[in-house]
């Protein structure tokens, strides 16, 4: 089938999802009976992401437990497989080939890093396979025309570059701004736009310092950057890159306005690990609560979050980033399993994960919810900004939006 007729035949199944009497017979894709939903993942669980893979496919493992031991979702027991990609490229092909068809699932759910979703999504979107609900913040992948059947669940980094630029043009106008980015999709994307929110002020990025996921310090960037005489740092690094930057800053002495990526700013793997002095003052993005910071202790979400891993997936760090996503992402899933009935398709399923407007999600930060729509997969149009108090993360009273 060409690209057109697949995407058509989405909108046309879609719209008789849509309109579907509750009378309406049952309608099964690959791996459904009335018993039982097929669903699978591949995920990093061993290699260079196994750190964030391993965590995160506990929780989901778990999640689908919990759910089966209460009955499953409308009467059938989740089957899910989860395979081992190694967060190699030809791995995740070879890993969702399986998946496919040897196994025979409705959708693959939840694959974390643009690498292995990059590599799967022209295989699963030419089997017309659900992509359903990945982690991962490129740009790339909020592409309906082209990819309808891929459909992320993560602030794309983009539009957290927009959103930080937002704020640097409210709170700082006459920033001189030195930017450290990771030279991949995940640092690039985020960069792009940072310049495009800065608008004509892009100017005012004076210095710019990439690294390699794979080199084992930043300290060399973080000096070229204060040698260039910036007062604002804006990084999208890793978790690890991230620890670093914060250390070596304080270390130097250095007080320049500070601004993290989200997907860094856990306070018990990396400001903890840096340094709570040290990092007090640090300003960055959030979308979800952090169940390490004493502000939410004593919040229902995030105690029924820790019961739910201390339970099903003891083993998971509930303040690891990868696994509260995780969590975030498979409450999604079986949302959208629930809303589709006995219409248990892979079209069913994208209609009904294109129709998550205005949703919000347990531990989701208030005011913030999902948006997707069948023309826009950008799942977060607004942020909350918040500032490291040097003992928790203190949110701005507004959300900022990257339009």
């Amino acid at each position: 089938m060409s690209r057109i007729n697949s995407i058509r035949g989405v909108l046309a199944i879609s719209a008789l999802v849509a309109t579907a009497p509750a009378w309406a017979q049952k309608a099964y894709g690959p791996g459904v009976s009335d018993t039982e939903i097929n669903l699978g993942q591949s995920t990093p669980l061993s290699g260079p992401a196994s750190s964030f893979g391993a965590g995160a496919g506990r929780a989901v493992v778990g999640y689908f437990d919990m759910l089966n031991q209460q009955g499953g979702i409308n009467g059938r027991k989740i089957k899910f497989t989860q395979l081992d990609n190694a967060y190699s490229a030809p791995k995740a092909v070879e890993q969702s080939r399986k998946l496919v068809e040897d196994i025979g699932v409705l959708a693959e759910i939840g694959t974390i890093g643009t690498a292995p979703n990059v590599a799967i999504q022209k295989y699963l979107n030419g089997k017309q396979v659900p992509q359903l609900f990945i982690t991962a913040g490129g740009r790339r992948f909020n592409d309906p025309k082209n990819f309808p059947w891929t459909i992320p669940l993560y602030p794309d980094f983009e539009t957290e570059g927009r959103v930080i630029a937002k704020y640097i043009l409210k709170t700082k106008p006459d920033a001189r701004i030195g930017v450290l980015y990771q030279n991949d999709d995940f640092g690039r994307d985020y960069l792009r736009g940072l310049r495009a929110g800065l608008g004509a002020k892009a100017s005012q990025i004076i210095a710019e310092a990439s690294y390699e996921i794979a080199d084992p310090t930043i300290d060399s960037q973080i000096v070229q950057l204060k040698s260039a005489g910036i007062d604002t740092l804006i990084e999208q690094s890793s978790a690890k890159a991230t620890a670093q930057s914060i250390r070596k800053v304080h270390e130097l002495n250095w007080t320049p306005l500070h601004v993290i990526g989200g997907s860094a700013a856990s306070l018990e793997t990396v400001l903890k690990p840096a340094g709570l002095e040290a990092s007090k003052g640090l300003v960055t993005t959030q979308f979800l609560k952090q169940p390490g910071d004493p502000a939410w202790s004593d919040d229902a979400e995030v105690r029924a979050y820790k019961d739910f891993l201390a339970k099903y997936a003891p083993s998971a760090n509930p303040d690891d980033y990868s696994v509260l996503v995780a969590y975030m992402n498979v409450q999604a899933a079986a949302l959208v399993l629930t809303r589709c009935g006995d219409q248990l398709t892979g079209a069913s399923l994208i209609h009904q994960a294109t129709s998550l407007h205005g949703e919000r999600l347990p531990m989701m930060l208030p005011g913030v919810s999902i948006s997707i729509k069948p023309d826009d997969y950008t799942p977060f149009k607004t942020l909350r900004i918040a500032t490291f108090d040097g003992a928790s993360w203190r949110l701005a009273d507004d959300l900022l939006s990257a339009e």
